[in-house]
């Protein structure tokens, strides 16, 4: 039996509405949501336990918890089976940080950057953040699409990074890379056979502001990224094995480019 137009216009607005928002889980995601005045909350769900370690972050947020039974927190929250909540969950809307001149041309902190080309992974693109944040870069830029969207896996990787540290998602990477030199930034982009090191290459920078561009694990980077780059260079390795995982590869890239 076919279903009246109302029934699936309803059905195309309730999932158009849920596509907006983003259930964040686990203890420090929620609490550091809950203490982002930027944030915009919708529905925050928690057990007895959660709320008695959360309360003080709850009453600061001004959010009327929804306090469940522990027994039925995975049927009132919809969350992957697999995801780690701590009886906390917090539904919200994403974050809006601004464009790539904004954040990354006038905004604070060092003239820094990282670009993640197709990296999918939550919690590779969370690790990321977390680093990021560490060495005090102005943002991470990724595509709208082919990439982790903001997530609640990759907000417990971020361990709160996600709520500090921006995240900027870019319709075309490579008319971003270009946004980005018209306005001094050199970009650098890591490719294991690259004929320079890292080090060098950021030696021969100087003082200039750097752009990290990394490919996702296996693919490395695109051929379109590959060429807008302004140079490759490889993160020197031993032996016969030299590759790294994408956000351990962006944790060492984002020091030795925040200490040159």
């Amino acid at each position: 039996m076919k279903k009246p137009t109302w029934v699936i216009d309803k059905e195309r607005a309730r999932r158009a509405a849920a596509a907006e928002t983003v259930w964040l889980f686990g203890l420090h995601a929620v609490r550091d949501a809950l203490s982002n005045p930027e944030r915009e909350r919708i529905r925050l769900v928690l057990t007895k336990n959660a709320y008695d370690k959360l309360a003080e972050a709850v009453t600061a947020a001004g959010i009327e918890p929804e306090i469940v039974d522990a027994r039925k927190f995975d049927v009132e929250v919809p969350l992957q089976p697999d995801s780690v909540h701590q009886g906390a969950a917090l539904e919200v809307k994403p974050l809006r940080w601004g464009p790539v001149s904004e954040v990354c041309i006038d905004g604070p902190g060092n003239p820094l950057v990282v670009l993640l080309d197709q990296v999918t992974d939550p919690h590779n693109v969370g690790a990321v953040l977390r680093s990021a944040e560490v060495f005090g870069a102005r943002a991470v830029i990724a595509p709208a699409r082919h990439a982790a969207p903001e997530t609640g896996a990759l907000a417990k990787t971020a361990s709160g990074a996600l709520e500090r540290q921006p995240y900027l998602r870019v319709v075309n990477l490579a008319d971003a890379m270009q946004e980005l030199q018209a306005a001094g930034y050199v970009l650098i982009g890591l490719a294991a056979e690259a004929d320079v090191t890292l080090a060098e290459a950021l030696a021969e920078v100087g003082t200039r502001p750097v752009g990290l561009v990394l490919g996702a694990e296996g693919p490395g980077l695109r051929e379109k990224t590959r060429t807008t780059c302004d140079r490759l260079a490889q993160i020197p390795y031993t032996g016969g094995f030299g590759s790294l995982n994408v956000s351990n590869a962006a944790a060492i890239a984002l020091y030795a480019a925040a200490t040159r």
